[in-house]
C-alpha cells in the first residue's frame, strides 16, 4: 500500500469526521493495511500516531478533545463497527457503536454542561465505565471504572455519557476537596440536572457516605433541593391562578397529639400539599411508610394530602397544578373535615 491510498494522512481540513481521524487498528487492517504498515506510519515523527492501543489517530499532533473522547470509547468499548468498506474508498466514514462502555467522571459532567468541572482539555485521563467483565487496564488517557451493571447512557454530541448522578459519584469519588464535592453537588440540583435523591442514592451505592466532607456536600445538596422545590412550589401556585395556601404549617388536634408538617394548606378545603424531600440516606422503606402513615391519618380526618416530589414539580408542573385544582374543587362534595389547630411552623 502507498501514501496515495485512501488512508494517506490528509490535511485536516479535509479530514471532516472524527471518525475518518481516531481509528481502530480492525478497521487499518479490514482496508488491507499489514501491522508493519500500520507500524511505520506511527513511528516518532510518522504522519499518524498510536493514541492508545489497537486505536490510532491518522494526523501529527496533539489529539484533540473530541478524538480523545472517540479513541477512549473504541479502547473500551466491545468491537462494533459498521460502514466498514471491504475495498477502500475516499467517501466511506465507518461508524463505530460504542457497546459497553461510556464516558463517566468530570469529563461526562463536562459534556452535560457543567461549569464547575474543568475544560476537557485539562483533564489527564478520561474515566469511561465498563463492564465489570471487560479484561482490559487502565492506560493513556483512558481510565477505566468497572460495574456490575451499567446504567443506561444518554447521547450528548453523539457521544454514550453516564447519566448524571453517576457520573457525579464516580466523579466525587476522586475528590478529597470539600468545596469541589458541594459546588458539583449544587450545580446538579440548582442547574437541573437532577434531584438529590437520585444523587443520593447514586453515592450510597458507592459507598462515599462514609467520607465526612461527602456527607457535608450532601447535607447542603438537600437543603438546596428542599428550597428550590419550595420556590417551584410558589410559583406553581401562582403561574397557574390556584388561591392562596397557608404556607408552611404544623396541624394539631385541639388539644391533641401533633399531626405533621405541611408546605401548603387550604383551610376552608382541607386540601394540602407535602413535598416528598426525604433524606436519601435513610431507609427509604421506613420513610415513605412514615409518610404514609401520616398521610393516611390526616386523610381519616378529612383532609386531602396531595403528594408531590421535586421531580415532578420540575418536569411536570402544569400536571401538578391540575392535580391540586381537582382536589379544591372536590372539596364541596367530601363530607366535612375534623377541627384542626393550623400553627406556623
Amino acid at each position: 500500500m502507498t501514501h496515495n491510498t485512501p488512508l494517506s494522512p490528509r490535511p485536516l481540513h479535509e479530514l471532516a469526521d472524527v471518525r475518518r481521524r481516531v481509528v481502530p487498528t480492525a478497521q487499518l487492517r479490514a482496508q488491507g493495511m499489514s501491522a508493519a504498515d500500520i507500524d511505520a506510519r506511527c513511528r516518532p515523527g510518522g504522519p499518524w500516531q498510536q493514541l492508545l492501543p489497537g486505536v490510532h489517530l491518522l494526523h501529527p499532533g496533539p489529539p484533540t478533545s473530541e478524538e480523545r473522547l472517540h479513541a477512549v470509547l473504541l479502547y473500551a468499548a466491545r468491537a462494533s463497527t459498521t460502514g466498514v468498506p471491504t475495498q477502500p474508498g475516499p467517501t466511506t466514514t465507518p461508524r463505530h457503536t460504542y457497546t459497553d462502555a461510556m464516558i463517566t467522571g468530570l469529563a461526562a459532567l463536562t459534556l452535560h454542561g457543567f461549569t464547575a468541572t474543568p475544560p476537557l482539555p485539562s483533564l489527564d485521563h478520561i474515566d469511561v465505565l465498563v463492564p465489570r467483565a471487560r479484561r482490559l487496564r487502565t492506560t493513556g488517557c483512558a481510565r477505566l471504572l468497572r460495574t456490575s451493571t451499567l446504567p443506561t447512557p444518554e447521547a450528548v454530541t453523539g457521544l454514550p455519557v453516564a447519566p448524571v448522578p453517576r457520573a457525579l459519584a464516580d466523579a466525587v469519588a476522586d475528590l478529597h476537596d470539600a468545596n469541589a464535592v458541594r459546588r458539583l453537588l449544587t450545580e446538579a440540583v440548582r442547574g437541573g440536572h437532577c434531584d438529590p435523591a437520585s444523587v443520593v442514592r447514586e453515592l450510597t451505592r458507592a459507598r462515599l457516605l462514609g467520607r465526612p466532607h461527602v456527607v457535608d456536600a450532601v447535607d447542603s445538596l438537600i437543603a438546596e433541593g428542599r428550597s428550590i422545590a419550595e420556590d417551584r412550589l410558589y410559583a406553581m401556585v401562582s403561574a397557574y391562578g390556584l388561591p392562596d395556601p397557608v404556607w408552611n404549617v404544623d396541624l394539631r388536634l385541639p388539644g391533641g397529639p401533633h399531626l405533621g408538617g405541611l408546605d401548603a394548606y387550604w383551610p376552608d378545603q382541607a386540601v394540602a400539599i407535602e413535598l416528598d424531600t426525604r433524606a436519601p440516606r435513610q431507609d427509604e422503606d421506613a420513610l415513605w411508610s412514615e409518610y404514609a402513615r401520616k398521610r393516611e391519618h390526616l386523610e381519616r380526618l378529612g383532609i386531602t394530602v396531595v403528594h408531590i416530589t421535586p421531580r415532578k414539580l420540575r418536569d411536570a408542573m402544569e400536571q401538578q397544578a391540575a392535580i391540586v385544582r381537582t382536589a379544591l374543587m372536590a372539596a364541596a362534595d367530601r363530607d366535612p373535615s375534623a377541627y384542626v389547630v393550623v400553627l406556623p411552623r
